[in-house]
Order: C-alpha cells, then sequence, then structure tokens
C-alpha cells in the first residue's frame, strides 16, 4: 500500500517537474505581445488626444466668434430699445406738460367763474331782499284793500277752490258715468237679451195652499171621523192644516211646508179613493205617501241635474235640489228658479268666454239653503254656504252662493252672473208676485230712506217700487250736488233694502218765480 502512494506521488512529481519550463516559455511569449499591443495602444490614444486638441481649438474659436456676433448683435438691440424707450419718455413728459398747462388755465377760469358766481349771488341775495319787502308791502296794501288778513283770504280761497273741485268732481262722475254706463249697457243688454231668448220659459204661480176635491160632501163627514178622530190623525202625522168650510166637494190643505202639505195631498186622496178612512188606514197611506215624495224628490232632484248638465254632485245636495221642487219663493218655484238661474248663468258665461259649466253649477245651487230654511236657524244664504261647504263644492261656488243676494261683495264674475240670473229670473212678467203688507212697507222704507237726506224736501215711490222720484230744495242742493245726493241715496237702498230687479233713482231740482197781480 505505501508501496503505490509512493509510486503515485513519484509520478505527480515528475509531472510538475516536466511542465515548469513550458509554462515559463508560454508566459515569456504572452508579455511580449502584450507590451506590443500596449504600445500600439498608447500611440493610437496619442493620436486621437492630438485629434480631440485640434478640434477642441477649433471649435473654441468658432464660439468664440460666435459669442461676439451675439454680443454685437444683443448690443444693438439694447441701444435701439433704450432710444425708443427715451424718445416715448419724451413724449410723455411733453404731453404732461401740456396737461399741466391745460389745467393751470381751467383753475384761473375757474377762479373767475367763481368770483363772478359769488357777484351773482350777491345781487341775487340783494333781490330777493328787495322782493321779500315789496311783497310785505303788498300784502300789507291788500289786506288794507280787501279788508282780509291772510288767513281769511287762505280760507276764502280754499273755500272757492273747494267749490270748484266739487264742480269739476261732480262734471267728471257725470262724463265718466255716461261713458261707462253706455259702453257696460250695451254690452249687458246684448249678453242679457241673447241669454233671455235662449231661455225662454212660461210660469205658472205657485199656490201655498192644496185643494182635494171629493166626490160628495158625504166625503166631508168621514174624514172628520167620529168625534173628529180621523181629522185629528191626518194632522198630527202630517202637521198639516185640513179646512173643510162651506166649499162644496172640497178640502183646503195649509201649510207652510210644502213637502208636509204634499204629503197630505196624496194620501188623502188615495184614502177617499179606497173608500177606507179610519186611523190605522190614515197611518199606512200617509207612510206610503212619504215614500212617494221622496222618491219623487230624488227624481226631480236627479232630473234637474240632468237638465242643468252638471255632474259629479254629492248625492245628498241632489236630494236637497229635488225638496226645493215643493218650496216656493213669492209664488215661484224655487227649483225651476234655479234651473232658469243655471241656463242663464251659463248662456252669459259662455258669451263672455269663460267656463259655463261653473255657472251653471253655481247657478243650480245657489237657493240650496231655501230646501233647509224651514228646519234650521238663519238665513237660506248662511244655510246654503255651510252645505256647499260641506259637500265640498269649490270656493267660486261657495262664493257665488253668499254673494247672489249682495250680503259680500262678488268677488269673481261667476258670482256676478248669478247675482244677474237671479234678478232676470225673479223679475219676470208673472215669475213672483209679493204680499201687499209687505210691498207697502218696502214702498215705505224706499221713500224714507230718501228723505233722509239733507236737502231733499219730498219723495214718491212709482212704478210699484221701480223707481224713486226725489224733490230736492233748490236754495240748499246744486246742480253738482245733484250727482252726489243721487249716488248716496242709491248705495243706502242698495245696503238696506231687498227688492227684485232694480230700483231707478230720479232726482229732481226746479226754481219757481210766483207773482200775483192785484
Amino acid at each position: 500500500m505505501n508501496i503505490v502512494i509512493a509510486s503515485i506521488i513519484s509520478a505527480v512529481v515528475g509531472v510538475v517537474v516536466a511542465s515548469i519550463p513550458a509554462f515559463f516559455i508560454g508566459v515569456s511569449h504572452r508579455r511580449k505581445k502584450a507590451e506590443a499591443i500596449i504600445g500600439s495602444a498608447e500611440e493610437q490614444a496619442k493620436k486621437i488626444v492630438s485629434d480631440a486638441i485640434k478640434a477642441a481649438e477649433s471649435r473654441k474659436k468658432e464660439l468664440l466668434l460666435e459669442a461676439k456676433d451675439e454680443i454685437h448683435r444683443m448690443r444693438g438691440e439694447a441701444e435701439r430699445d433704450l432710444r425708443e424707450r427715451r424718445n416715448e419718455i419724451q413724449r410723455l413728459e411733453k404731453r404732461l406738460m401740456q396737461k399741466e398747462e391745460s389745467l393751470d388755465r381751467k383753475i384761473d377760469n375757474f377762479e373767475q367763474k367763481e368770483a363772478a358766481l359769488a357777484k351773482k349771488q350777491q345781487v341775487v341775495a340783494e333781490k330777493l331782499q328787495e322782493a321779500e319787502e315789496i311783497k310785505k308791502r303788498q300784502f300789507e296794501m291788500l289786506e288794507r284793500i280787501s279788508g282780509f288778513t291772510a288767513e281769511q283770504a287762505k280760507d276764502f280761497l280754499l273755500k272757492s277752490l273747494e267749490n270748484e273741485l266739487v264742480h269739476e268732481k261732480a262734471l267728471k262722475i257725470i262724463d265718466f258715468e255716461q261713458q261707462i254706463r253706455e259702453d257696460s249697457d250695451a254690452k249687458a243688454r246684448e249678453i242679457i237679451s241673447t241669454a233671455i231668448q235662449r231661455c225662454a220659459s212660461d210660469y205658472v204661480v205657485e199656490a201655498t195652499v192644496s185643494v182635494v176635491p171629493l166626490p160628495n160632501d158625504e166625503m166631508k163627514g168621514r174624514i172628520i171621523g167620529r168625534e173628529g178622530r180621523n181629522i185629528r190623525a191626518i194632522e198630527n202625522l202630517t202637521g198639516v192644516d185640513l179646512i173643510i168650510d162651506d166649499t162644496p166637494e172640497a178640502i183646503t190643505l195649509s201649510c207652510f211646508d210644502p213637502v208636509r202639505r204634499e204629503i197630505a195631498r196624496i194620501a188623502l186622496e188615495r184614502l177617499i179613493a179606497d173608500g177606507r178612512i179610519h186611523p190605522a188606514r190614515i197611518e199606512e197611506m200617509i207612510e206610503k205617501a212619504r215614500c212617494e215624495v221622496d222618491a219623487t224628490i230624488k227624481a226631480e232632484g236627479e232630473r234637474a241635474v240632468i237638465e242643468a248638465n252638471v255632474h259629479g254632485l254629492h248625492p245628498e245636495l241632489v236630494k236637497l235640489l229635488g225638496r226645493l221642487r215643493y218650496r216656493t219663493s213669492y209664488g215661484q218655484n224655487v227649483l225651476k228658479h234655479s234651473l232658469e238661474v243655471s241656463f242663464l248663468a251659463g248662456l252669459m258665461a259662455a258669451e263672455l268666454g269663460l267656463d259655463p259649466t261653473l255657472a251653471r253649477r253655481a247657478g243650480l245651487l245657489h237657493d240650496i239653503g231655501k230646501a233647509l230654511d224651514h228646519e234650521i236657524d238663519g238665513s237660506h244664504i248662511e244655510i246654503g254656504v255651510d252645505i256647499a261647504k260641506k259637500y265640498n263644492e269649490s270656493e267660486t261656488v261657495v262664493h257665488a252662493i253668499h254673494a247672489h243676494h249682495g250680503d259680500v261683495e262678488a268677488k269673481t264674475v261667476v258670482a256676478c252672473l248669478v247675482q244677474a240670473a237671479d234678478s232676470i229670473s225673479a223679475a219676470r212678467p208673472g215669475a213672483r208676485r209679493e204680499n201687499l203688507e209687505n210691498y207697502i212697507k218696502r214702498l215705505e222704507k224706499l221713500e224714507g230712506i230718501a228723505n233722509s237726506f239733507e236737502g231733499v224736501e219730498s219723495s214718491y215711490a212709482i212704478q210699484a217700487g221701480r223707481e224713486i222720484r226725489v224733490m230736492v230744495k233748490p236754495e240748499h242742493v246744486n246742480d253738482e250736488q245733484m250727482v252726489l245726493i243721487a249716488r248716496d241715496i242709491v248705495k243706502k237702498i242698495e245696503s238696506e233694502l231687498e227688492y227684485p230687479g232694480q230700483i231707478k233713482v230720479n232726482i229732481i231740482r226746479e226754481s219757481r218765480a210766483i207773482e200775483y197781480a192785484k
């Protein structure tokens, strides 16, 4: 084993010793080669450095030349700008000097004008003082001549001016009223006449009592019954008074409520036709008549709504309209009156280019409060307003109901149309009749209003209260004041009286000279 290791080591040492000369020979050759390359590189580096130095010198000379040219150009531009600025400054200095000279001249002129103005003010002050002295002397002279002080003269002038203004005001009022009346009357007549022509209807005055015909006078005794039990039963159940007198073959029914009167009439006619008249049968017939009248009321209300072409009414309002079938006002059937007001208002609204449906609705409902005015306290206007609000009618309709008799000022055109239509319907010939006592009281009240004004000598209501002629004292009322008195009388009549149609106020002033030959 040791021998083998020794052999290997010997072999290795021999190889190393044999390769050393070759190694040194190779190293020497490579060093010579490297030195040759280094020498060549140094020569090339020297050449490159030499070329770079030459190029840099050449570029340096070029840059210096360019720099000198740029400096020369910039120096020329700077000198040119400097010359321009110097010229501009010189121009500005020249203008400034001119302005200073102009300002100096203006100041001199202003001082001269100020001095002249001061002199003029002094002269004016002297003139004013002189004028005041002259005015004072003239006032003193006027007071001596007229015998009035300044305050008395002022009062005299004011009174004269007031009289002139009253005269001018009266003339202006007359002119404006005449012009407005001519224009508005012509247009109103055209619209109203057109509406009336398109809505012509006949009238039959409604009675406040009902007459039931009898087949014979013996039926009166049967209706009265034993000890009056039948007639008491009828009156207690219906609230109607039966008037049985010497009128042959007739019984009169009287009641303030036309619905009750109609129920009693129908029940009595059926009892007479049936022949069986006793309390139980009377109660049965009255109940049937009440149901029939209720059905008639509903049918009449629906018919009125269809005729007026008004839709969307609350069912309770339709029933209340039907109740107006049995309600009268001065002998005029209220339902027919409401329908006519509805037609007239709708026609006039169409002529004016307004909504005819709204006008018809307001006209149809304007007297709805009369359906309940026997059952609820208050005027039919207040009741109608409450009912319309309760069933959600529009503000326009509510206002038209409230204003149709002038209780409040009409603020919409629809309210004015309902007022006009109501007056037209009520004023138709034969449409209404008035109680004689109320008629006389209205005429007396009309004359009393006219006589309450200062300067009125007497007054006379003529033409069934459609006109009042007022005689004034000529020494107390002049021509201009007549116009103002007429307007005041009209306003008081409108605020204190209720009347159909319109009332003409005619003021008469005359002076008479009377002498007697003896």
